[in-house]
C-alpha cells in the first residue's frame, strides 16, 4: 500500500529522539533503580481552582461544539493579558485557541510555509520543531546557537543562512533545551533581519513565566514594527502545571487569524469549552504555581552545577529559565548519545542526549530539573561516580 509523502518526511523525527527515555522506562519496568531526568513535566499538580473551574464548567453544560477561533471568553482574557504585557492593543480577533503549544505551532507552520520554503530555527532546538516544519513541506535551516553567545540567536548568524526560499524564523524564548532568554536588543536585531527579508517571526514563549532571577523577558509581539509579521504560541502547560489540559493559543495579526481559521476549522473545529473557561480564569491572574517552580528549578540548576563542577571534569551551562540544564560531557571523550546510554545502563540515570535537539550539542546532555531534590542528589552522586569510572578506565588503558 502507498502512504503520503508526509510519513517519509517525518521518519525518525518522532519517538526515535526519545530512545534513551523509552529504554529507561523499560529498565524501570524490569525493576531497575532509575533516576529519570529526561522529561520536562511540572513537579507539582495544577492548583485545585483550575480543576474545579473545569469541573464546574462541565456541570454547567459547557461540553458542546466550539469553533475554530476558540471560545470568546478565553480569547478576550488572552487579549487583555497580552495587551497588558506588551503595551500594545491586542484584540480578541488576533487570538486563536488550540490544544496546547504543539498544536498551535503545527497549525501556524501549516498556514505560513509550504513545500519549497525554508524555516530558520536555532540549533539546538526543541525536539519536535523539525517535525513540525517538515510536516508542512518546508525545509528546516539550522542556525547554530553557540555556548560562547549564551546560546542566544545572533542576527548575523541568522542572516548568513537566509536564501530566496526563506519564509519564516522560528524563535523559542525562553529556550528549550538551553534555558537561554533573548534580550530586547536580540529581538530588535532579529526583527530587522525579518523586515529586510520579509520573513514571518514565530515565537514559542511557553516558558515565559518560568524565568529566573528577574531576567527581563522580551517578545517580538511587543514591537509595533513587527506586528504584521509576528505570531506567538504558548499554553498553560508549563506556567500552570497543566500539560494534560492541552490548552494553548496562537496570537498574531487579524490577517493571520483570518487566514488560519479554515485550517483550524478543517483540522479541529474547536477546543473544549469547559477547558477554555478554566483557562480564561487561569490566565486572568498570575500563576500560583509558577513562582515555586522558578525557585526550585533555579536552585536545582545551581546545585547540579556546583556538584558536578567541583567533583568532576563535567561542566554545566546554567539556565536563565525553564525546566532543564545542559551538561558538557566532552571531557569523557564520549559522544552525547553513547554517553547517555552508558550512563543509563551502568549508573541508572536517564538523561537526554544533546543530539536529540540538533547537531550543535554533540558533546552535551540535557537534564530535567523537575525531579525531587533527593533524586537529583542521587543522580549527581551517580553522574560523578560514572565520570570517575570513565577517567579511571581511560587511564588504565594508556
Amino acid at each position: 500500500m502507498k502512504f503520503a509523502d508526509i510519513t517519509q518526511r517525518l521518519t525518525g523525527l518522532g519517538s526515535a529522539k526519545w530512545a534513551v527515555h523509552m529504554r529507561a522506562r523499560e529498565l524501570r519496568a524490569e525493576g531497575r533503580d532509575i533516576v529519570e531526568l529526561t522529561i520536562g513535566e511540572p513537579d507539582v499538580p495544577p492548583v485545585a481552582a483550575l480543576i474545579e473551574d473545569a469541573a464546574n464548567a462541565m456541570r454547567a453544560g459547557r461540553m458542546g461544539y466550539s469553533n475554530g477561533m476558540g471560545e470568546p471568553g478565553l480569547r478576550a482574557a488572552l487579549a487583555r493579558r497580552y495587551t497588558a504585557s506588551t503595551g500594545r492593543d491586542i484584540h480578541p480577533d488576533q487570538v486563536m485557541c488550540l490544544p496546547g503549544t504543539q498544536t498551535s505551532l503545527f497549525t501556524t507552520l501549516l498556514g505560513l510555509v509550504q513545500e519549497g520554503g525554508e524555516v530558520l530555527v536555532g540549533d539546538p532546538m526543541y525536539a519536535t520543531y523539525e517535525g513540525c516544519i517538515r510536516a508542512s513541506g518546508a525545509a528546516m535551516v539550522p542556525v547554530p546557537l553557540a555556548p560562547e553567545n549564551a546560546f542566544r540567536m545572533k542576527a548575523a548568524d541568522l542572516e548568513a543562512r537566509i536564501t530566496p526560499r526563506s519564509r519564516a524564523i522560528l524563535l523559542n524564548t525562553p529556550h528549550n533545551p538551553t534555558g537561554a532568554v533573548l534580550t530586547e536588543q536580540d529581538i530588535r536585531e532579529i526583527g530587522e533581519v525579518a523586515r529586510k527579508h520579509d520573513l514571518w517571526i514565530i515565537s514559542d514563549e511557553v516558558y515565559e513565566e518560568l524565568i529566573f532571577d528577574d531576567v527581563p523577558f522580551a517578545s517580538p509581539l511587543a514591537e509595533p514594527e513587527l506586528a504584521d509579521r509576528t505570531v506567538i504560541v504558548s499554553s498553560i502547560s508549563k506556567s500552570h502545571a497543566a500539560p494534560g489540559f492541552r490548552s494553548g493559543w496562537a496570537i498574531g495579526s487579524t490577517e493571520f487569524t483570518a487566514n488560519l481559521l479554515p485550517v483550524s476549522e478543517t483540522m479541529l473545529f474547536g477546543s473544549q469549552p469547559f477547558l477554555a473557561d478554566a483557562t480564561a480564569a487561569a490566565v486572568s491572574a498570575p500563576s500560583e504555581v509558577a513562582p515555586g517552580m522558578r525557585q526550585r528549578f533555579a536552585a536545582r540548576a545551581g546545585y547540579l552545577a556546583t556538584r558536578l563542577e567541583n567533583e568532576s571534569a563535567l561542566t554545566v551551562s546554567r539556565p536563565q529559565a525553564g525546566m532543564f540544564a545542559l551538561i558538557d560531557v566532552s571531557s569523557t571523550g564520549m559522544a552525547a548519545e553513547a554517553y547517555a546510554f552508558d550512563l543509563l545502563e551502568s549508573a541508572g540515570v536517564a538523561v537526554m542526549p544533546g543530539t536529540s535537539f540538533g547537531t550543535t550539542l554533540e558533546g552535551w546532555v540535557r537534564v530535567a530539573l523537575t525531579t525531587t531534590d533527593n533524586a537529583l542528589e542521587i543522580a549527581c552522586d551517580r553522574i560523578i561516580g560514572h565520570a570517575a569510572a570513565i577517567t579511571a578506565s581511560r587511564s588504565a588503558a594508556q
